[in-house]
């Protein structure tokens, strides 16, 4: 069983968190380092003070700018690598919430344009295979969020299936070169997802350690290669 032991260290009103010799800015959610089995790994949760969610208004209220954003950091090629978990938040304000977790990349300096690859590892072993259809997912803020990328015209190819879960640490790697980005999961060999059209308007920009609604997220071992 993972066990986890608040380091009061720093709190969750700061603006600024220092992790792994980084320095990365707060922009809608709560952060922390904490102990996990004996780790330092950073925590996030969305903020939903700074961020309302409102179940009907689903589309204008999820795939936002919910990260710890690197400081000084302007990639447009590049690699970037991290582990991730996530769990359920308990109580769970979101009955569909799916442990949404992963990264946001080309973030533009005020946030308002950026691309993002997210899991939603509840689905990734159900037994519904629609439901594992939609494992991964990728969007591109402001103007292509998951469900307009759901319609007929995209035909399904900014999401897919993989095999991974909550409760369990996952290695994510992004590949991004101009215009395409490949997600690699677990070490594989061959990607596990191809994004062959990005479609945000930043064509540089920062990294984030990204979350959403009803998660409970946890990221160490970030690498980030320049190309």
């Amino acid at each position: 069983m993972l066990s986890i032991f608040i380091v009061p260290v720093l709190r969750t009103y700061t603006q600024t968190v220092r992790w792994q010799g980084y320095e990365l800015e707060i922009s809608n959610v709560k952060a922390s380092v904490v102990s996990l089995n004996g780790e330092k790994v950073l925590k996030e949760e969305r903020d939903l003070e700074k961020l309302p969610f409102d179940t009907k208004r689903l589309e204008a209220t999820v795939d936002q700018p919910t990260f710890m954003k690197l400081k000084n950091l302007n990639l447009a090629n590049g690699i970037i690598e991290v582990k991730v978990l996530s769990r359920l938040q308990n109580p769970l304000p979101f009955e569909s919430a799916q442990g949404f977790i992963g990264l946001a990349f080309r973030v533009n300096e005020n946030n308002t344009a950026y691309e993002s690859i997210y899991l939603r590892p509840r689905v990734g072993r159900s037994e519904n295979q629609t439901a594992r259809n939609h494992t991964v997912q990728y969007y591109a803020y402001p103007d292509y969020k998951f469900e307009r990328l759901r319609k007929e015209e995209f035909k399904g190819q900014y999401e897919t299936y993989a095999d991974v879960d909550l409760n369990e640490w996952i290695t994510m790697r992004i590949e991004i070169k101009d215009k395409t980005a490949k997600l690699y999961i677990n070490n594989q060999k061959h990607p596990s997802f191809i994004v062959g059209e990005l479609l945000s308007s930043s064509k540089s920009g920062s990294i984030g350690l990204w979350v959403d609604i009803g998660t409970e997220g946890y990221f160490k071992d970030l690498k980030v290669i320049k190309q």
